[in-house]
C-alpha cells in the first residue's frame, strides 16, 4: 500500500507537473504596438539608450510591484531621463504580470529600435516608456481595436447592445472609484438568446476618478466603429480599456492584499511586505490541495486532460480574434494629405489626355507634380459611406503596406465630397497590355514571365501573411498588375475595398467586387471570401501568363471553352504542352510545367486543396520539392453576356470596365477573417 500511495503520488505531481507546463510553455500573446517617431529618436550607446535599458531591466521585478501590477517608474536625470509605465490587467497573478512585462520590455525594445516613446500590449499587460512622464495623464490617442467575428442575431442587436451599455456604465463607475492602486472592474448581463455577456474595463490607477470616467467614456464611444453587431470586441488604449465577450475570458483578481489607507499612502516596502504574506498563505493552500490530491489520481487525470482540452479551445479563440495594425496618430495622416488644387493642376484639371483608365472605383489620370515626380491620382467615385476621419485613416493603412511588388501609396487629398489618392507612377502600364496582346507578348519571353509570376506571389504573400494587416484583394487579376521600367510586378488596388465601401471587407458580404473569370466560386456564389479566394485568382493569372490567352475568352482553333477545363482536360491527356504560349521564346520547359501545375492546384474547386500563399512561393523557388496531384477545378464557362462582374481598375490602361453589382444571399463562412479597422 505504502509502494501504491507512493506511485500515486509521483503521477499525480508529474500530472501538476505537466498542467503547469502546459499554461506557462505558451508566450504571452502579443496584441499590437505603437512606435512614435515624431516623439523623438535616441542615438545607438547614448545615455538615454543607457538609462532605457536599465529602467526596462529593472521594472518587472519584485522591488518595484506593489502588488497589484502597476508600475510607475523613472530614471535617470534631464533631458536623458527615462520615464516607464507598466499595467497588468487585473485578474493577472504577480508571476504571471512580470513574466509578460519582462517579454514586453524585449519585445518593444526589438519593434521600436531608437524610438524614444513606444507603446505596446500584450493579452495580459501593457507597457509604456518615453522622454516625459506619463503620471496622471489620460491618453486617448494610441488606440486600437479587436472584435469577435461573429454576429449579434439581427433581430436582437438593439437589445444585446442596451444590456451591453448596462452593464459597462455600471463597471465604469466601479473601476473608476478604485484607489490609487487598482482601477479595474468585470461583471456580466444576461442577454438575449439565453447569451451572458462578460465585460471587463480598467484605468491606470494613477488617473483621478473623473480622468478613469472621461477615458472610458471615449473608449466606450469607439464601441459602434469597430464592434457594432458583433458579439465580442475590445477598445484598447494606453489609460484605459474595455472589452465584452458572450464567454467568460477573465479570472479572479489577483490575490493582493485589499487597498487600505495605510497602503495606499504608505511606502510601498509595506506592500511588498502584505504581498509576501499572501504569498506564503497561498504557498501553503497549494501544499495542502495537492496532499488532497494525491489520493485521488483518477480525480487528477480527468482535470488534466479538462485543462488540456481548455487550453485547446482557448488558443482557438486566440486565433479567432486576430489583430491588425492600427494606425497612428491622426497628425501622421495630415502629413499625407496632398492640397486638392495641386493634384488639379497636376492633373490639368483631370483632362482626358491625362486619363489613364476607368474602373467601378474610379478613373486614374497622370499627373506631374510641381517637383517633376510623375503620379498617378485615383478619382474616387462618390459612393463612399465613410466619414473623413474613417477615409483617413485607411489611407493610413494602405500606406504603411510597403512591398517592392505592391503600388505605393502616396498620399490622399480631400476636398468637400472628392476623394482622390495619390499613387507612384508605374512606367510600363499593366500586365494585360502586354499578355493579351499579340505583338507585345512575344517581347515577353518565359524568364519575364516567370520573374513577374514570383514578383505577384511576393506581393500576395505579403498581404496575406508578411505585413501586420491581413489583406484579401479580391481583384487580382492582369490589369491589376503592373510593370515598372524594368517590368517588375506591382499589385495594384490592394486596399481600394477597404477605402472605398467599409462594409466591402467582411469575410462574407452581399455585395461581390471581382472580375469574372477570375472569381473563385465559393465567393461568385455565396459572397464567402478568404486568402484562398485570392489564390484561386492568381492560378488563373499564372495560366493566362503561361497561354498568353484570357481565361473567359480562350479559343483552341473553332473550340471555345474556358481556359482552366481546356488546360484540366489536356493536363488529363498528358499534352500539356499544348497551351503553352506559342509566341513565347522557352527557357526552361520544366519550369513552365511546373508553373501550369501549380495552377491548377490553385484553381482547385475544394478550398482546402489549395496551397497557401506561403506554400507557393516554396513551389515556385524549389524545383525539388514534389507537388501534390490537383483535383478538378472550378469550370467558368464562356459568356457573351460580358466579362466583369464588378470594379474593374487598370491605373495605366485606357480600358473601362464594366460593373454590376450582384446581391447574394449571406451565409456562415468558415474562412472569414476579422476585420482590421483602427481609431
Amino acid at each position: 500500500m505504502a509502494k501504491m500511495s507512493l506511485l500515486i503520488s509521483v503521477l499525480v505531481g508529474n500530472i501538476f507537473l505537466l498542467v503547469a507546463q502546459q499554461a506557462t510553455a505558451q508566450p504571452p500573446s502579443f496584441l499590437y504596438h505603437f512606435c512614435l517617431n515624431d516623439k523623438g529618436n535616441y542615438t545607438l550607446n547614448s545615455t538615454y539608450q543607457a538609462n532605457l535599458n536599465h529602467l526596462l531591466t529593472t521594472l518587472p521585478t519584485s522591488q518595484n510591484d506593489n502588488g497589484y501590477g502597476f508600475y510607475n517608474v523613472s530614471y535617470g536625470k534631464g533631458s536623458d531621463k527615462v520615464y516607464a509605465v507598466g499595467l497588468c490587467r487585473g485578474d493577472a497573478t504577480p508571476d504571471v504580470c512580470r513574466n509578460c512585462l519582462n517579454d514586453s520590455t524585449h519585445v518593444l525594445t526589438d519593434i521600436c529600435p531608437n524610438q524614444k516613446e513606444a507603446v505596446g500590449w500584450y493579452d495580459n499587460c501593457m507597457l509604456r516608456y518615453s522622454n516625459r512622464s506619463m503620471s496622471g495623464t489620460p491618453d486617448t490617442t494610441q488606440i486600437f481595436y479587436m472584435w469577435n467575428i461573429q454576429n449579434v442575431s439581427s433581430s436582437n442587436v438593439k437589445e444585446y447592445f442596451d444590456d451591453l451599455s448596462t452593464l459597462l456604465d455600471g463597471l465604469k463607475r466601479e473601476a473608476a472609484s478604485g484607489g490609487s492602486l487598482r482601477k479595474y472592474a468585470t461583471g456580466q448581463v444576461k442577454a438575449p438568446e439565453f447569451l451572458t455577456i462578460y465585460a471587463l474595463v480598467q484605468c491606470t490607477p494613477d488617473l483621478s476618478e473623473n480622468q478613469c470616467i472621461n477615458c472610458l467614456d471615449n473608449v466606450y464611444g469607439q464601441i459602434p466603429n469597430c464592434c457594432s453587431g458583433k458579439v465580442g470586441g475590445r477598445v484598447i488604449g494606453p489609460s484605459c480599456s474595455v472589452r465584452y465577450e458572450k464567454n467568460l475570458f477573465y479570472g479572479s483578481p489577483n490575490n493582493a492584499p485589499p487597498p487600505s489607507p495605510e497602503v495606499t499612502t504608505g511606502p510601498i516596502n509595506n506592500t511588498i511586505n502584505n504581498a509576501t504574506e499572501g504569498q506564503k498563505s497561498s504557498d501553503k493552500t497549494r501544499i495542502i490541495i495537492i496532499a488532497v490530491v494525491a489520493t485521488v489520481a483518477g480525480v487528477a487525470l480527468i482535470i488534466f486532460f479538462a485543462v488540456c482540452l481548455s487550453l485547446r479551445k482557448s488558443k482557438k479563440k486566440v486565433q479567432d480574434l486576430k489583430i491588425y495594425e492600427p494606425v497612428d496618430e491622426m497628425e501622421s495622416a495630415e502629413s499625407l494629405q496632398y492640397n486638392f488644387e495641386t493634384i488639379k493642376v497636376a492633373t490639368d484639371q483631370f483632362s482626358e489626355d491625362n486619363k489613364l483608365g476607368q474602373g467601378g472605383f474610379g478613373a486614374v489620370y497622370k499627373g506631374r507634380l510641381a517637383n517633376g515626380q510623375d503620379i498617378a491620382v485615383k478619382r474616387l467615385s462618390r459612393g463612399s459611406g465613410q466619414g473623413d476621419l474613417e477615409f483617413k485613416n485607411e489611407v493610413m493603412l494602405v500606406a504603411k503596406l510597403q512591398h517592392r511588388n505592391l503600388v505605393r501609396l502616396l498620399g490622399f487629398s480631400l476636398e468637400s465630397s472628392e476623394r482622390l489618392l495619390v499613387y507612384e507612377f508605374v512606367q510600363n502600364a499593366s500586365l494585360d497590355h502586354f499578355i493579351f496582346d499579340p505583338i507585345k507578348r512575344a517581347t515577353l519571353d518565359w524568364d519575364r514571365r516567370y520573374k513577374i509570376i514570383g514578383g505577384v506571389a511576393r506581393g500576395l504573400l505579403y498581404l496575406h501573411e508578411d505585413s501586420r494587416l491581413t489583406i484579401i484583394h479580391r481583384d487580382l487579376k492582369a490589369s491589376n498588375i503592373l510593370l515598372d521600367e524594368e517590368m517588375n510586378p506591382k499589385i495594384a488596388d490592394f486596399g481600394m475595398a477597404r477605402l472605398f465601401v467599409v462594409d466591402q471587407t467582411q469575410g462574407n458580404t452581399s455585395r461581390i467586387v471581382g472580375t469574372y473569370g477570375y472569381m473563385a466560386p465559393e465567393y461568385a456564389m455565396h459572397g464567402q471570401f478568404s486568402a484562398k479566394s485570392d489564390v484561386f485568382s492568381f492560378g488563373v493569372l499564372i495560366l493566362e501568363i503561361v497561354s498568353g490567352q484570357k481565361n473567359n475568352s480562350f479559343r483552341q482553333g473553332e473550340y471555345v471553352e474556358d481556359l482552366l477545363s481546356y488546360t484540366w482536360r489536356i493536363w488529363r491527356e498528358g499534352n500539356t504542352s499544348k497551351m503553352v504560349d506559342p509566341l513565347m521564346r522557352v527557357g526552361s520547359a520544366s519550369d513552365v510545367m511546373r508553373c501550369i501545375h501549380i495552377g491548377l492546384l490553385c484553381v482547385q474547386e475544394n478550398i482546402a486543396n489549395r496551397p497557401t500563399m506561403n506554400a507557393i512561393v516554396l513551389m515556385l523557388n524549389s524545383n525539388s520539392l514534389s507537388l501534390p496531384l490537383p483535383s478538378e477545378p472550378a469550370f467558368f464557362m464562356h459568356s457573351n453576356t460580358g466579362s466583369h462582374m464588378s470594379f474593374g481598375s487598370d491605373f495605366n490602361s485606357r480600358e473601362t470596365t464594366k460593373s454590376s453589382n450582384h446581391s447574394k444571399s449571406e451565409s456562415i463562412n468558415e474562412a472569414s477573417i476579422t476585420e482590421p479597422f483602427p481609431r
